[in-house]
């Protein structure tokens, strides 16, 4: 075939199957079938193969996912992606209305859209055609994400007009994708992703485009970021033009002239959130005119014509069933309610943690109860009560058990706690769950050992210690179920990566007592090598700002004893790396920064970063992030809802900043 003839049928096929692709993602109007579909793309494929000179940069294949990256490019928003205010009720709403109509002088018409739970995003598009899409970020530069955001179906690669456009979006994986995704996880043993959130946030962050590609996200966009050549007077003109450029929006949004009309529509919300097949978290309330908008502007963080209403936590009845223990790595005995089955915030929830004894007393918990439940946060299951009305007297009794339910042990209680203990160091349970940790994402983080593998090697006898998973044999794998020949190599190919890991990842892999991942940076930044931290007295410990008594305690008893010298000679001798490797510690002197040599405590919610990540980055500037107000704080650092912390630091005259001036700081 001449190069002619190619180009018209490439042409030909790609228009085809975009237009498809259009009515199918974004219309859900499916035109052909999706075996008509994939015999055109295959013969598309084919096409481009034979002559790649002439395959076009909007080409459906292009989706499937490119090369591989070392890392994402930062990216600075040319507008930035500021965060929205919260609203938790009627009167919130009410009060935000008084705000707009004192900011403006009138009456405000506003424009009502479901807050889809996912990850925003940027796409930016010259002359019509997608060049770049980035995560929010901490709303000033976010990363370069572009080969995975191609991967997403109803994000379109050339717009039907040449427009240079950038447009915000929420990307975000539906329920029955995160529901498939999360079975296929366990089925190999791994972490399950806690929601759908989580999963597309995860899917969008990984290195190889394939990754993304299998994942079924999706998107909605919400508004314009930049324009150029074009003026639109209100934010639903501004949502009516991007459909028609083509891509997917909500059509559930709606205009409200009052807000009373605005909370109607909140509520309406509460009960039928459950029945979308994505999630929601609240309704986002924007000024529907652009004029007006300007007019109100930003604070420093966020519009002022613009808030968020969130839904509170959802709660639902069920039945427990029944009270199972669990033994975990450190000896403690958790009690976990067995329920019927019963959807909480759009997944089916069927356990929930009762943590000890004494809540299980404090609930007055009966087997057979009736119980109402919700999801903390939208993401952890508790048991909020006991119906006692409607007991029927078939409920029994629960008690705690008087010994380990795995190695039946005498269980204790450590004088001050209200936990239950094995103090069997040798309990099946605690050996088992002390590998999960190991190898779990903050500490080793070995890629494709999940619990169910784990469980697998123990009780096959290939390991007993964390040394032994560097003693691993691919023969002996071989020999297990559902272990081929190329998930061994990876598995295998995964621990030896480890090797190279710094020193923090495997002291807190290794499961100390009281020391948690940022204890283990500290300790690793200061002695540098496990040497050093093995020969420490408990007098160097407690020199240490951050370093308690309990902790240093834990940390010089855990060394003394004979079995953990013969453990780190094993992972020496195994090639384990026991030297810190990460940032080098600076006195505060000789670091130039307003964190440098300060005591900071971090309260509420923040909204550019997860509090770990800021954490970190106080910690690389020299400042010391504890987790309680005292008379030696120094500053104090308050996200959204900041509660008794806040209150303190006021009444003790401490510095206070908001996020945004913490991000200023870091910035600079």
């Amino acid at each position: 075939m001449d190069e002619k003839n190619a180009q018209e049928q490439i042409n030909q096929l790609t228009d085809t199957l975009n237009d498809y692709a259009y009515h199918y993602y974004v219309l859900d109007e499916p035109k052909v079938s999706d075996a008509e579909y994939d015999h055109l793309l295959k013969e598309l494929m084919e096409l481009e193969d034979a002559h790649p000179t002439l395959k076009r940069d909007d080409s459906p294949t292009e989706r499937v996912g490119g090369e591989i990256l070392e890392s994402f490019k930062k990216v600075r928003h040319e507008v930035p992606m500021l965060s929205l205010s919260n609203a938790f009720n009627a009167e919130d709403l009410r009060d935000f209305d008084r705000r707009v109509q004192q900011g403006t002088g009138r009456k405000a018409r506003y424009s009502c859209e479901l807050k889809i739970d996912g990850l925003a995003v940027t796409l930016k598009y010259e002359k019509g055609r997608f060049v770049r899409g980035a995560t929010r970020g901490d709303g000033t530069v976010g990363e370069d994400i572009t080969s995975n955001l191609k991967t997403i179906p109803s994000i379109p690669l050339r717009l039907k007009e040449e427009a240079d456009i950038e447009v915000r979006g929420e990307a975000f994986m539906p329920k029955r994708s995160f529901e498939r995704l999360n079975e296929e996880k366990e089925e190999r043993g791994e972490q399950l992703f806690a929601n759908p959130r989580n999963a597309a946030a995860g899917s969008l962050r990984q290195l190889d485009p394939k990754i993304a590609s299998k994942r079924n996200l999706d998107i909605f966009v919400y508004s314009i970021g930049k324009l150029e050549g074009k003026r639109v007077d209100s934010h639903h003109e501004a949502l009516q033009y991007v459909s028609e450029l083509g891509f997917k929006i909500n059509r559930e949004y709606q205009i409200c002239e009052t807000i009373d009309e605005v909370i109607d529509y909140c509520e309406s919300w509460l009960d039928k959130r459950a029945d979308l097949p994505y999630e929601i978290d609240g309704i986002v309330i924007k000024v529907d005119s652009l004029t007006d908008q300007e007019e109100l502007g930003f604070t420093a963080k966020s519009p002022r014509w613009a808030t968020a209403y969130k839904f509170p936590a959802e709660e639902v009845v069920t039945t427990l069933e029944d009270i199972t223990l669990n033994v975990g790595r450190t000896g403690v005995v958790t009690p976990t309610a067995i329920l019927a089955p019963v959807a909480v915030a759009g997944t089916t929830v069927k356990r929930a943690s009762l943590h000890n004894e004494d809540l299980i007393r404090e609930k007055d918990l009966k087997l057979g109860d009736k119980v109402t439940i919700k999801k903390a946060g939208d993401i952890i299951p508790e048991v909020v009560n006991v119906l006692t009305e409607q007991r029927t007297g078939d409920e029994r009794d629960f008690s705690m058990p008087t010994h380990c339910p795995e190695c039946e042990s005498e269980l204790d209680r450590i004088e001050g706690e209200v936990a239950l203990r094995c103090m069997n160091p040798k309990c099946p349970a605690q050996i088992r769950e002390g590998l999960i940790h190991f190898v779990s994402r903050n500490a080793m983080n070995i890629d494709g050992l999940g619990e169910r593998v784990i469980a697998q090697l123990f009780a096959h006898g290939l390991i007993e210690d964390v040394a032994d998973l560097y003693r691993l044999e691919r023969e002996e794998l071989l020999k297990l179920e559902r272990m081929g020949e190329k998930s061994v190599d990876n598995l295998l190919n995964a621990i030896e990566a480890t090797k190279e890991n710094s020193m923090e990842k495997l002291l807190f892999g290794l499961g100390i007592r009281h020391v948690g991942s940022k204890a283990a940076q500290t300790l690793a930044m200061h002695f540098e090598s496990m040497d050093g931290l093995k020969n420490a007295s408990r007098e160097d410990l407690m020199a240490i700002h951050e370093i308690g008594d309990k902790m240093a305690d834990a940390v010089v008893t855990y060394f003394e004893k004979p079995e953990v010298a013969e453990l780190i000679e094993e992972l020496r001798e195994a090639g384990v790396n026991l030297t810190y490797t990460g940032p080098k510690l600076q006195n505060a002197d000789e670091i130039d920064s307003p964190f440098a040599g300060k005591t900071i405590v971090l309260t509420g919610s923040l909204e550019q970063m997860t509090r770990n990540e800021a954490k970190k980055q106080i910690e690389l500037l020299g400042g010391s992030v504890t987790g309680s107000v005292s008379k030696k704080t120094d500053l104090l650092i308050a996200g959204e809802s900041a509660g008794s912390k806040l209150t303190k630091a006021q009444d003790l005259n401490i510095e206070i900043w908001d996020e945004a001036k913490m991000l200023e700081q870091l910035n600079q």
